[in-house]
């Protein structure tokens, strides 16, 4: 099976500082890629770019074959690229079903003739968004949730949330970027089991995250940055005993735990 999703050269620099030099990745239909690597490393900023927050100095994205290289993130959404940030971006007033239903409304036609006149066509669709919006929260464990307001959920179903309006987006390809990140160990056991699930489903998944038993355990393919470049890739076995990227994770203070988990 070929690639969905590539990047051929990536770099990119803020005020002469390399952040990102010339980093390739690639992945199928159903794998799940994660992108590893200390604080500062470049993590985000690859994301970035592949998500079209950032255009790169050089270098190119491509999304089933075709260069999209520096679209926007509401284009490369329409084309099946989404992703989550690592700071909860829901809307804390709405409940959980709308905030997905929010998302879902790319798919949706738009008439605004059709809207002011109420017609039964406008109903039908609303209903249709409301019933997909649904489906999405029940993928992620949460129609349970589905009236309660986003302020008054607990964080771990926060989390969650955000991978159901991704999931409303009916990407080929989803970026998620920390997702684990603040949660217990029995709400990351959570969202280990929907990125599992849903990679198994056929979706490329790529996953930057901090949490290295997560990482080791559901992983594919790994890829290693530090200072921006590749340091190294592999499957979890290749990459647990690569002593570069344990000594990349031991020479940052206060961060032995995840070196242990590294070499685990």
């Amino acid at each position: 099976m070929t690639a969905i999703l590539e990047t051929d050269g990536l770099s990119i620099s803020f005020g002469g500082l390399k952040a990102l030099d010339n980093v390739n990745l690639s992945v199928r239909p159903g794998e799940i890629l994660s992108v590893i690597g200390p604080n500062g490393a470049g993590k985000t900023t690859l994301f970035n770019l592949i998500s079209g927050v950032y255009k790169p100095r050089s270098g190119k994205v491509l999304l089933e074959g075709q260069d999209v290289t520096g679209q926007s993130p509401d284009k490369l959404a329409g084309r099946g690229l989404t992703r989550t940030f690592q700071n909860l971006q829901v809307f804390q007033t709405m409940t959980a079903l709308e905030n997905v239903m929010v998302a879902r409304h790319l798919h949706e036609k738009r008439n605004v003739l059709a809207h002011l006149l109420a017609l039964p066509s406008v109903r039908r669709q609303r209903e249709e968004t409301r019933k997909r919006a649904m489906e999405c929260l029940a993928r992620v464990g949460m129609e349970h949730y589905a009236d309660q307001t986003a302020d008054s959920l607990p964080y771990g179903a926060l989390k969650r949330l955000e991978i159901a309006r991704a999931l409303a987006l009916v990407p080929k390809v989803l970026l998620l970027d920390e997702p684990a990140a603040g949660c217990n160990p029995r709400e990351t056991e959570e969202i280990d089991e929907i990125i599992s699930k849903i990679a198994a489903e056929g979706m490329a998944v790529v996953l930057v995250e901090h949490d290295m038993r997560l990482v080791m355990k559901i992983s594919n393919h790994i890829l290693v940055l530090n200072f921006g470049k590749k340091l190294a890739e592999g499957n979890a076995a290749t990459i647990a005993a690569d002593p570069h990227v344990i000594e990349a994770y031991l020479g940052l203070e206060g961060d032995e735990g995840e070196a242990g988990a590294v070499a685990e």
